[in-house]
């Protein structure tokens, strides 16, 4: 008797099982969220500000440097010790030439030329990177202008002329000039960089010398770059998907906005507009969440949406790589306005990275 029981017994136990095991599926679950667990319970904290920036060489011709003044007065006011830029590192860059057949393309359109500073140097990227980190590690409270301009052409031949920039502007004017490593055609080039209508020139450079910074961090990554099966396709299937209300309203504002960089009140109006945290959902609704739903066979709206967040999760994860690198810092995160809703989003699940408010300064 027992036998012939135990099989029906048994059938409405697994059956049970089961329908246990749907309804779990079907339920929403705590999960384990990093971002509520955030720590050292003593210590500094590490805080991170991320700027939404327009890319500046694209503005209308009546934008003026000095415009960005009262900006600058109120990031230098915050103190950042750690500002990162959406560039590309020298390291990755000489990566990305390995792979020309995946990657020529963003070599050409991101990757700065170090060939000059190696021809000055004849130190490659990876050389002059080593020997610049050698220096850095035991650079003296007073350099003298020959070893700042030395750095500086370690940090060209290294691919990073965004931090060479930093040292040149720490010189003194009368000693912006060619020598120790730095020829003529290098003086020429730091010197027309420093001029460039960038961010990363009118704003990052200046600052961290402001600040007495050595250098910037590099953030940006393009290791999810990779050439379109059928770039007349993919192009045609996400304008398509572009051309939604939410963009529309998008670019009426943005124009709106661009038309008045003229003076500083106008670009702080910009910068605080980028910043507002309604922007998120905007950006959302006009490009990626609309690119996830274009209908094309080939599906490239959700592998654009792939591309786009593998990038920032790559963005996020140098980010945090460099202020673990200087815990109880302020990063200033300097980055194209698209890109700071991600980046927050991604850097506030991190235990130890605590996210400052960007209307804290723009105010």
């Amino acid at each position: 008797m027992l036998q012939r029981r135990t099989g029906p017994l048994l059938a409405t136990m697994l059956a049970a099982m089961l329908c246990a095991a749907s309804a779990s599926a079907r339920e929403p679950r705590a999960g384990f969220d990093p971002g509520k667990l955030k720590g050292p319970a003593k210590g500094v904290p590490n805080e991170v500000m991320v700027l939404g920036t327009a890319h500046l060489k694209y503005l209308p011709p009546a934008f003026q440097p000095t415009s960005l003044d009262p900006l600058l007065a109120r990031l230098r006011a915050w103190k950042p010790r750690i500002i990162a830029i959406e560039n590309l590192s020298g390291s990755q860059c000489a990566f990305l030439r390995q792979y020309p057949q995946r990657y020529a393309d963003t070599v050409k359109n991101y990757c700065w030329d170090p060939a000059p500073a190696h021809a000055a140097t004849g130190l490659d990227v990876l050389a002059a990177i080593q020997e610049a980190e050698r220096l850095l590690a035991a650079w003296p409270a007073a350099p003298t202008p020959s070893q700042r301009r030395h750095l500086a052409a370690l940090f060209l031949a290294g691919g990073e002329p965004v931090s060479a920039l930093v040292q040149w502007l720490r010189l003194p004017e009368a000693e912006r000039r060619a020598g120790d490593g730095v020829d003529c055609a290098l003086a020429t080039l730091l010197a027309e960089r420093a001029g460039a209508r960038g961010e990363d020139a009118l704003i990052a450079a200046p600052l961290a010398a402001a600040l007495g910074l050595e250098r910037v961090v590099a953030m940006d990554d393009h290791t999810a770059d990779a050439p379109d099966a059928d770039p007349k396709a993919y192009g045609e299937a996400i304008t398509k998907a572009w051309n939604n209300p939410a963009n529309a309203r998008r670019k009426q504002a943005d124009k709106l906005l661009r038309a008045g960089v003229g003076n500083a009140e106008g670009v702080m109006a910009l910068y605080r507009a980028y910043n507002d945290p309604a922007q998120a959902k905007t950006i959302f609704d006009s490009d990626f969440g609309a690119a996830l739903e274009e209908p094309s066979p080939q599906q490239f709206g959700r592998g654009y949406v792939a591309y786009w967040e593998t990038r920032n999760l790559r963005m996020a994860s140098n980010i945090r790589e460099a202020i673990g690198m200087q815990p109880g810092s302020r990063m200033l995160v300097i980055v194209g306005a698209s890109h700071k809703w991600y980046l927050e989003a991604y850097l506030d699940r991190m235990h130890d990275v605590r996210i400052v408010p960007s209307g804290q300064v723009l105010r």
